[in-house]
């Protein structure tokens, strides 16, 4: 899809253009003049001869070829534009800065779709419509401003809002983060953030290429290929962040079993970025702050050494960090007395290393190279350091600038003083520098970036499991649940352990088989989705005179067709499950059962296929994990036999992608077992 005419145009021709630089046409041919575009730059305009100093064509005719076109005009009259262009102009790539398409009504829609189907027949590439435009070291083909400074090795943002990707630059820009590229695909026609990220990808040159990327979505229209593609950067070398909007209302619609009521389409996105290795942030600002993480070296540690000259922001600092699961050592014995004797009387080096507000920045100097060559304990560094503007502290930041380049260990430069210190902060910041203005959205940052796991393996080894069997009782089973005695073939198939368990639909076969069992037992009815709603679960049967009276009574509760009676097992109850999310695939989930999931949502989940780290990971994320390990005495779970559970429910999945949904739900676990007691799968052909 992305082409060289897109990337690095010999010529471009702005459609619409204007001298009014207050309308888009006019605004990105001043763009593309002020960024010194290289290239044959030319315009089209029917009333004019030349705009803003450049020729103009009033008749598209006349036009010369044209690599690139970047079209601010209505939408009723691109797909005629469009026609022209790339039928006659040879022109191969598109920008549409229009709005009026997809997202107004359908009109709009099926203009949008002629418009791709003409680009696609002549092999272009459509950027939007209904975006801000691109942003290359090459050209300036966007409409807005800030024009942020364009670095080989800064970010690469793609975004699906125009207006966010503004909003986004703006931040970052006086924070000294810098871009080497804006991709804002509008209603991704075409082109959309997963093709962009497939070009960086596909086209990846370490050492050349940057190595942060950046991506704003409100919608994953290919889950698989942004799995694929973000997956592969990381491994290459690449950071990746993201803000996916819109989590709070599309994963909410109702569902008849709990994963299908815990999963959503949010779950998946937060499987889907865990399993990629993408750092997940829920604002601009923290996507800015988790981006300037990203372009210091990396931490290898936890631990961090804070070094300040206000006592306040390093105890904020201190409490982010530790919260996030990272760990501020301190410092005593001899190495705290030889650095006490660099820094002045009432300095304390506990870590926090609290200079006072009178520390020079030679003894700042001193403590980052303390930090750096004595302490093997402090795995990276950061640096509070403002003024109240008694005095310039140029001196100060030149000594930052230089120990961020000499350092091995990373070094997080919080400059709060961003009005007092403004003129130092700019020559910071000219000097190639990124820095924190504040204190506590970088230790959150920090902590995020430190634990998001590295992308999961591609090649998962799932057990082998009886698949000829699977496929028979799926194939011959009718959409819907399935019943209780395919639910435990599936189940026997896959290796999943469960308890022994008889269907009765008669009293006198239940008092037959319940000898199979003995008492006591726990008595279910069947039919009804949730059993416990409609008195449909009894635990604890003790013998014969019990079971007969239960059985009269349940076998009369609505849409009772049966009576499953299993041993009554004892043990922690936990709870795996999977529900097949549109175009993400299998979501399986896992967490403890009971309270935790009704009420507390104390849920992991992973994108199927899920390996035994994947397993042991989700299981080890639960709020929840220090019960399954076992507290106050009491035995914990075997996390083994957990883990087998659901990375075998897992190849159940791959071997049967027509389980939309499936509980096991209770699973009872002890030290020595974790057993199925309960299970529901519904299948969907």
């Amino acid at each position: 899809m992305i082409n060289q005419q897109l990337l690095n145009p010999q010529s471009i021709a702005v459609i619409g253009g204007s001298d009014d630089v207050h309308k888009p046409g006019g605004k990105v041919l001043y763009n593309i003049i002020k960024g010194n575009y290289k290239g044959n730059l030319y315009v089209a305009n029917p009333k004019q001869n030349e705009v803003q100093g450049i020729k103009s064509y009033k008749d598209l005719n006349n036009l010369p070829e044209t690599d690139l076109a970047i079209i601010a005009i209505a939408a009723k009259f691109c797909v005629q534009t469009i026609k022209i262009l790339a039928e006659s102009k040879k022109t191969k790539a598109f920008i549409i800065l229009s709005a009026g398409f997809s997202e107004t009504n359908e009109e709009g829609a099926k203009i949008e779709q002629e418009i791709v189907e003409i680009i696609n027949k002549n092999n272009g590439v459509l950027i939007g419509p209904n975006g801000i435009g691109v942003l290359t070291p090459n050209y300036h083909g966007v409409f807005t401003s800030p024009i942020p400074k364009l670095d080989s090795q800064g970010v690469d943002f793609i975004s699906g809002s125009g207006a966010t990707a503004v909003f986004i630059m703006e931040l970052g820009i006086p924070n000294g983060l810098t871009f080497a590229s804006v991709y804002s695909v509008g209603n991704s026609a075409q082109t959309g953030v997963e093709e962009v990220l497939e070009y960086m990808d596909n086209n990846y040159q370490k050492g050349l290429s940057p190595n942060v990327k950046l991506l704003y979505l409100e919608q994953i229209n290919k889950p698989k290929k942004l799995l694929k593609h973000a997956s592969s950067l990381i491994r290459k070398g690449c950071k990746i962040a993201a803000v996916k909007a819109g989590s709070s209302s599309a994963g909410s619609r109702a569902a008849s079993s709990h994963t299908g009521a815990m999963a959503s389409s949010d779950v998946a996105v937060d499987a889907l970025f865990k399993k990629a290795g993408i750092v997940r942030c829920y604002g601009r600002q923290e996507l800015i702050t988790v981006a300037s993480v990203f372009m210091q070296k990396e931490l290898k540690g936890k631990n961090i050494g804070i070094i300040t000259h206000a006592g306040g922001p390093a105890v904020m600092l201190t409490d982010s960090l530790e919260k996030g699961g990272l760990n501020i050592p301190q410092i005593k014995g001899k190495k705290a007395d030889k650095l006490l004797e660099k820094l002045f009387p009432g300095s304390s080096v506990a870590n926090p290393i609290d200079f006072l507000a009178t520390g020079t920045a030679q003894q700042l100097s001193d403590i980052i190279d303390f930090c750096e060559n004595e302490l093997d304990e402090v795995d990276g560094i950061a640096v509070i350091f403002g003024t109240p503007g008694l005095s310039r502290v140029f001196d100060a930041y030149n000594i930052i600038n230089e120990k961020i380049k000499t350092c091995s260990k990373p070094i997080y430069p919080i400059l709060p003083s961003i009005n007092e210190a403004k003129e130092e902060i700019e020559d910071y910041i000219s000097k190639g520098n990124v820095f924190f203005p504040e204190e506590v959205l970088l230790g959150n940052a920090l902590a995020k970036v430190f634990y998001t796991d590295k992308p999961r393996n591609e090649n998962v080894i799932l057990p082998k499991i009886n698949t000829k069997e699977i496929r028979n009782i799926i194939e011959t089973s009718e959409n819907g649940y399935l019943s209780p005695d395919k639910v435990q073939n599936l189940l026997d198939a896959a290796g999943i352990n469960r308890a022994k368990e008889y269907v009765s639909e008669t009293l006198e076969n239940a008092l037959q088989n319940v000898k199979e069992i003995s008492y006591p037992i726990v008595m279910k009815v069947v039919g009804p989705v949730h059993k416990s709603d409609v008195g449909g679960v009894v635990l604890n049967v003790k013998n014969e005179e019990q079971l007969i009276g239960e059985f009269t009574r349940m076998i009369k509760i609505k849409d009772t067709t049966a009576i499953l009676m299993q041993p009554m097992l004892s043990g922690t109850e936990l709870f795996a499950g999977a529900k097949y999310e549109d175009k993400f695939g299998q979501l399986v989930l896992a967490g403890m059962g009971g309270i935790f999931i009704e009420v507390l949502k104390d849920v992991s989940s992973s994108i199927s296929p899920v390996s035994q780290y994947d397993a042991s990971k989700m299981i080890k994320s639960l709020k929840s994990y220090k019960l399954i390990e076992g507290t106050r005495g009491k035995e914990g779970i075997n996390q083994e036999k957990f883990v087998d559970a659901i990375v075998k429910l897992s190849a159940l999945l791959e071997v049967a992608p027509e389980i939309k949904e499936m509980d096991l739900n209770p699973l009872l676990g002890t030290s020595k077992d974790v057993i199925a007691v309960d299970a529901r799968i519904r299948i969907e052909k």
